[in-house]
């Protein structure tokens, strides 16, 4: 198998353990193993126990001591993305992605600003709207696409709220850029190494949401994130099977932060979960591999088809993130939206005559999914009507072709 750009040489984080040398394709594979041992098992078992045994003084940092602090199920997910996002703090697993996005955003203190972007995963932004509806946080909308506007609204909220690089305080930030990019639903592209270095220069913690991308395309804290968040629902399970999040970060205030988030508040994932979670993590490189050829082949075709009125992919030259993407992506994802050349009662008619593709929300698994996204209530009426999102599983993309061609048959 040819190796992916984004499966470079991973960093080195322990110079006691040879295969922190591999590539990310090898380490997805090879990592969160037991130890190499005679009789040891392959695989890591499932740990099936509420507390653990212990008569000494409890040090929380280090003791298990009840099982809402730990399981060593979760380790295994835990350090395998956590080296692929290139993370020098321990990964942060919990029971779906919303979890990891409330424990970053939950991190802020009333009277806080939070920035997010105006296409974003709806979920993050109810969380957001809700905070500021009870008076928590004031909520700034950005075009994810306009550079120059999002930092002028940083610069802005750093007057506002004085914070500067020698005062942030992490673990309760005053100011949070919350990013996607690519992002969901309209797959807009956003300049990170812009948007991250004016962040650090004002002092304004970020947290980038690389669910779209994943770690084998995009690593946002190489870029100078301070947190990444996954739905791992998607992509990294990959078989929507299971409900999982991650959070992680190379900065020790924002890991505690996090980890005291999720005892606290009891956000923590199943230890079968979490054995699903990492069983499908196995496959991330080869399923992201084979996903991205089909999305490109898809986009362009469609393209160039009259009912198609206009495809949003950064994998297209004329797409207008195109360029951006090129420089802090390995790849162009496994998603894009597609506007037909009709109204949402066609779009609908068009998804339900689809026999391959299944409509269905939610993205990242093998099988190709379908969405008409506007019948989610809450989606902005920017988002058109007409507008479906294509999650591009593995399958044969002859077949994905032309099974969306002839729905396209039933309005046309």
């Amino acid at each position: 198998m040819r190796s992916m750009p984004g499966c470079a040489r991973l960093k080195d984080m322990s110079a006691d353990n040879h295969d922190m040398n591999y590539s990310a394709e090898t380490f997805v594979v090879s990592g969160g193993r037991p130890a190499h041992e005679h009789d040891a098992p392959v695989n890591p078992p499932i740990v099936l126990s509420s507390t653990y045994r212990g008569v000494d003084a409890v040090n929380i940092e280090q003791d298990r001591v009840y099982a809402r602090f730990s399981n060593p199920t979760w380790e295994g997910m835990e350090e395998v993305v956590a080296k692929l996002e290139n993370a020098t703090q321990p990964g942060l697993l919990f029971p779906s992605g919303m979890a990891a996005v409330a424990a970053v955003i939950d991190l802020v203190p009333v009277g806080s600003i939070v920035l997010i972007p105006k296409h974003a995963y709806m979920a993050s932004v109810t969380l957001c709207k809700d905070l500021e509806r009870r008076g928590i946080i004031e909520l700034v909308r950005v075009d994810i696409e306009d550079t120059e506007s999002i930092i002028a609204a940083m610069e802005d909220a750093a007057s506002r709220t004085g914070v500067t690089p020698e005062n942030v305080n992490y673990s309760e930030p005053k100011v949070l850029a919350w990013l996607e990019s690519p992002t969901n639903p309209m797959l807009e592209v956003a300049d990170l190494p812009a948007l991250l270095s004016a962040a650090r220069r004002l002092g304004i913690v970020t947290a980038v949401d690389n669910t779209f991308a994943t770690p084998i395309l995009q690593r946002p804290l190489d870029l100078g994130a301070d947190v990444v968040v996954h739905s791992a629902t998607k992509f990294l399970a990959g078989h929507s099977d299971v409900l999982l999040g991650m959070a992680l970060t190379s900065n020790e205030e924002l890991y505690k932060a996090m980890r005291h988030h999720r005892i606290t508040n009891g956000a923590i994932p199943g230890p079968v979960e979490a054995w699903l979670g990492l069983r499908g993590l196995r496959t991330l490189a080869l399923r992201v591999e084979r996903a991205v050829e089909n999305a490109q082949v898809l986009a362009e075709r469609l393209s160039e088809h009259p009912f198609v009125t206009e495809v949003r992919y950064p994998g297209l030259e004329s797409d207008r993130g195109h360029e951006v993407a090129k420089k802090q992506m390995d790849g162009f994802g496994a998603i894009l939206c597609v506007t037909l050349e009709t109204d949402a009662a066609g779009a609908r008619n068009v998804v339900e005559a689809l026999k391959l593709w299944t409509p269905a929300t939610s993205l990242g698994g093998v099988e190709s999914l379908v969405e008409r996204r506007r019948r989610h209530g809450n989606e902005p009426d920017s988002i058109p009507e007409s507008l479906l999102r294509l999650s591009v599983g593995i399958e044969n993309v002859d077949d994905l072709y032309n099974d969306l061609v002839e729905a396209f048959k039933v309005v046309r």
